[in-house]
């Protein structure tokens, strides 16, 4: 990571560009950036907001035991080194309207084997259960070159039903109508074979481009890095990524992951943009 004296140049007005945490515990307003502790009062904290007054925000925040918090769209001149922002434009979360383009999509849990000859099918009855299918998953993350695995429920007829309906939930995990995927470097025979001592049901094995350890030991890495203004880092969804979310980076921290650890391995996500 970049140490502080090498904190990107910031020009230009910045913005969260859409409704985050601005709270303020006694100590004066933070810019809350990274997670916010679901208490109540909340827990949070970032930059300090220099400029911010809680007066011009009426209606807009909630305040309990001593503490003002509300969700707002900030934008304002970035002061790296002093970890400070000072505020030119605030919108209440009530008043933002998002575009489309900003929705969040759904993660892409798509098999990618091509379906097998004779389609998609049970092969052995008597090792498809949740309990097969847990011990799947549990030889999956032992396996050579492990990457990633995961459950495609799209051949469920009830995953086009409502999924926010509790029944629902249940009858997706229909281990008869799961496809367990699993992702590794190399040998996807021996994996697929392995795994086959312990589940029956449909069943993918494919390349995987990197392992999971390999992305667990870059986030151990980075966090390791007392300089760096990480806020927080995961490996979501099926592609292998690490993503690495900091409070602002101009290109030069993508640049630089990319240099050391290879393009496509490390994602980062700034939480400020030009405004």
């Amino acid at each position: 990571m970049p140490s502080a004296d090498a904190a990107p140049s910031v020009d230009g007005l910045l913005t969260t560009g859409h409704p985050v945490t601005v709270l303020d515990d006694g100590d004066g307003a933070e810019l809350c950036l990274g997670g916010v502790a679901e208490s109540l009062p909340p827990q949070c904290g970032g930059p300090a907001l220099v400029g911010w007054d809680w007066g011009e925000h009426d209606g807009a925040f909630e305040e309990r035991s001593g503490v003002r918090w509300g969700d707002f769209v900030v934008t304002g001149a970035y002061d790296a080194e002093a970890d400070e922002f000072a505020v030119s434009e605030v919108t209440p979360a009530a008043d933002y309207d998002p575009p489309r383009e900003l929705e969040p999509s759904a993660p892409d849990f798509a098999t990618p084997c091509p379906e097998p000859e004779g389609g998609w099918r049970v092969v052995d009855e008597s090792l498809v259960s949740p309990e097969a299918m847990q011990a799947a998953f549990e030889r999956a993350s032992t396996l050579e070159g492990y990457g990633v695995a995961w459950m495609d429920q799209s051949r469920n007829p009830a995953s086009e039903r409502d999924l926010s309906d509790p029944e629902v939930e249940w009858l997706l995990n229909d281990p008869e109508l799961t496809i367990v995927n699993v992702a590794v470097t190399h040998d996807l025979p021996a994996a697929e074979a392995a795994l086959r001592e312990v589940w029956g049901g449909m069943l993918c094995v494919s390349q995987a481009d990197r392992t999971e350890a390999e992305l667990v030991a870059i986030q151990q890495e980075l966090h390791e890095d007392p300089t760096g203004d990480i806020l927080s880092t995961g490996i979501p969804g099926t592609d292998l990524v690490l993503e690495v979310s900091v409070v602002f980076d101009d290109g030069t921290l993508q640049e630089e992951l990319d240099a050391r650890y290879g393009e496509g391995v490390v994602r980062v996500h700034s939480a400020l943009a030009p405004a």
